[in-house]
């Protein structure tokens, strides 16, 4: 038990910010200034002091500032994240006794009372620094304030004949400042210590288009290569997205290879999914050889680097019965009675082209190994972002082991994961260290679910850990409200995820080609997905969204509001049709509103409310506004205004207002 635990006066609470009281590290991205606050608090009408505490991983020693009184008990300190990375930080409190004794004394100095009892304790606290500074090993370092505390605690515990000069010598900055140098902590109370995790920039800005490298050649039926993937690179770099996510690129299983629109049977030239992983080639470590080389592999990385594009890949830990693992630890997956090994099954649906790991196999701890290092062999390559495939299906702490691993080595990894799943489910997975989230978004299409789940999202605690993704659609996912094929929904739903979130992304060329036809009535499967066959892809044609891509993301870039998600504001209108919202910088040098037609088949017309008093925006003078989707320009007065939206014309608005 600590010694001095019942001589500790001060309170530390409420340390913040924290998630599950320290359990877990808070996230942030590289160049954000993080505000620390803390309660503290003491008995009595002593003086107190709070400083805050922070070290990077990388670093042995912590570094101390004064926190600052902002009244109410609440203190607050904040820093710089310059760093990639975990930071430790804390803080810690303590009664000053030198503080209390110089206030007590400038007040009965004022009064005229006689203060010569009270320059014998100062020389006491004095002398009790001067021993403090002799107790450091440094002595050199600290030789002037050593000599310094000791003439003066010699001077107020012997004011001789002139103890105004002792008062003098008790109340200034100097002696102040030397004792501040020199506190006595030996009672301080300290917090626990919390973590933060500082991820690169575009973990919490970033525009993600996802593509599957087989269907690139520019021959129709041919197989894609990485090598045909480099003018795909040129072609998503004009739309503006700055990261590219490729679905698995392994060998693929022969054993029960799926066919075309997921037929269980498949033909000699069907190519399977690449989410059946392993064969003849190797596993998790290797290359499709029809994609071409590791060698390829990596100029293919470098490629996207030039072109300021992180190249994803995707991490789906499952195996087809033909992966090397199965032979090489067959006790890596559950056995069922008859000795065959366990497919994976969503019953009534079957998936006996893919098996599972057994986590719970007795070697577990020699799995967890390997499959780390697979995500280790990969980030060698030079591969610095990961999509995860189904990881609320294997255990928490795996991932926390994995994450924590591949971080330490390489701190700028972003890990997205792909867990459509029960809230709580997907938030421990942002806690226990995924980067970015798939979200709920994909479905969410009335505007009093867009607010309900975006102000949870923004607004709560949730978004210290969780980080939300927005994607309209995937290769597993055709919404029903993308169906119809019309241009001005696919419009419509971009325009949301780009500018709901900073964080978003889309499944091409599908996407902005509209491609809509689902293979059964409602089913969210696409028809001839191209999950199971390849695909030839007219990137020209008419239907084609793409000038309507490349500008928001142009806007996205351009505009630093809209690349935050915690700044997002809900705006009241006349039409639930209509969804109005805002984002704007700190400073509000930069406000920009979206109104968003959720119809996106008819017209929709309305008003709209703007909260012109947060923004410092007179009411009775009149302000300008400029359509960035189109350049027009407005003048508005007054925080109500109309607004009507034609879908075949504009999708929404995105006005930026001029200051």
């Amino acid at each position: 038990m600590n010694p001095n635990l019942g001589r500790q006066r001060v309170v530390v609470e409420n340390v913040r910010p924290q998630v599950d009281a320290g359990r877990f590290a808070v996230k942030r991205a590289l160049g954000d200034r993080i505000v620390v606050e803390a309660d503290s608090f003491a008995d009595g009408h002593d003086i107190m002091r709070c400083n805050f505490l922070l070290r990077h991983e990388s670093q042995p020693q912590w570094t101390e500032s004064p926190m600052q009184p902002q009244g109410n008990d609440l203190w607050r300190s904040e820093f710089l994240a310059d760093q990639l990375g975990r930071y430790e930080y804390s803080v810690e409190a303590w009664i000053d006794h030198f503080h209390t004794w110089r206030y007590g004394l400038r007040k009965k100095h004022e009064a005229g009372q006689d203060v010569s009892v009270e320059l014998l304790i100062g020389a006491e606290l004095v002398s009790a620094a001067h021993r403090r500074v002799t107790q450091i090993g440094k002595r050199n370092l600290f030789a002037e304030d050593a000599k310094y505390l000791a003439a003066a605690a010699k001077q107020l515990e012997e004011p001789g004949k002139q103890p105004a000069d002792a008062i003098q010598l008790a109340l200034s900055d100097e002696l102040l400042a030397r004792m501040d140098r020199f506190p006595d902590r030996q009672f301080a109370t300290r917090h626990p210590t919390l973590a933060i995790t500082v991820d690169p920039l575009r973990a919490r800005f970033s525009a993600w288009y996802e593509f599957f490298p087989r269907s690139t050649a520019t021959r129709r039926g041919e197989h894609g290569t990485f090598k045909d993937c480099l003018s795909r690179l040129d072609y998503v770099q004009q739309l503006g997205f700055d990261v590219v996510y490729l679905p698995p690129i392994h060998p693929v299983g022969e054993a029960f290879r799926k066919g075309k629109n997921n037929a269980t049977s498949a033909r000699t030239d069907d190519v399977g999914s690449p989410w059946a992983i392993g064969g003849v080639a190797g596993g998790h470590r290797e290359i499709l050889p029809e994609l071409g080389t590791l060698a390829d592999f990596r100029s293919l990385v470098e490629a996207a680097r030039t072109r300021d594009i992180s190249l994803g890949i995707d991490i789906a830990f499952q195996c087809s019965p033909d992966h090397p693992y199965v032979k090489q630890h067959p006790n890596w997956f559950r056995a069922r009675p008859d000795g065959s090994i366990q497919y994976a099954e969503n019953p009534p649906k079957k998936y006996q082209d893919i098996f599972p790991f057994d986590f719970e196999t007795d070697d577990w701890q020699a799995l967890w190994n390997e499959l780390t290092e697979v995500v280790l062999f990969w980030a060698r390559q030079g591969v610095r972002v990961f999509r995860v495939d189904n990881p609320h299906t294997k255990p928490f702490d795996f991932w926390e082991f994995l994450i924590g691993n591949v971080k330490r080595n390489f701190p700028e990894t972003i890990f997205l994961s792909e867990a459509f799943t029960r809230p709580k489910i997907m938030y421990r997975l942002g806690k226990l260290g995924f980067t970015q989230s798939y979200s709920y978004f994909t479905w969410r299409t009335l505007k009093a679910e867009f607010i309900e789940y975006f102000t949870e999202l923004t607004q709560t605690p949730v978004r210290e850990t969780f980080r939300p993704n927005l994607w309209p659609n995937t290769p597993d996912i055709l919404p029903e409200y993308l169906h119809s094929g019309s241009p001005p929904v696919f419009s419509m739903r971009l325009l949301l995820a780009a500018t709901l979130g900073a964080n978003y992304g889309i499944y091409g060329p599908a996407y902005e080609l509209c491609e809509h036809l689902p293979r059964e009535h409602k089913s969210e499967e696409y028809l001839d997905s191209e999950k199971y066959q390849l695909r030839h892809w007219d990137l020209n044609s008419p239907r084609s969204i793409a000038p309507l891509i490349t500008k928001v993301n142009q806007i996205r870039r351009q505009q630093p509001a809209l690349q935050n998600d915690w700044n997002l504001d809900f705006h009241p209108t006349d039409n639930d049709q209509l969804l109005c919202y805002s984002k704007s910088t700190d400073d509000k040098s930069n406000i920009v509103v979206m109104v968003v037609n959720l119809d996106g088949h008819q017209e929709q017309h309305g008003f709209i409310t703007l909260p012109l008093d947060q923004w410092g925006i007179d009411h009775s003078r009149p302000f300008e506004i400029e359509d960035l989707l189109t350049g027009a320009h407005y003048q508005w007065q007054g925080p109500r205004e109309y607004v009507e939206l034609h879908p075949d014309q504009q999708p929404g608005h995105i006005f930026r207002i001029r200051g």
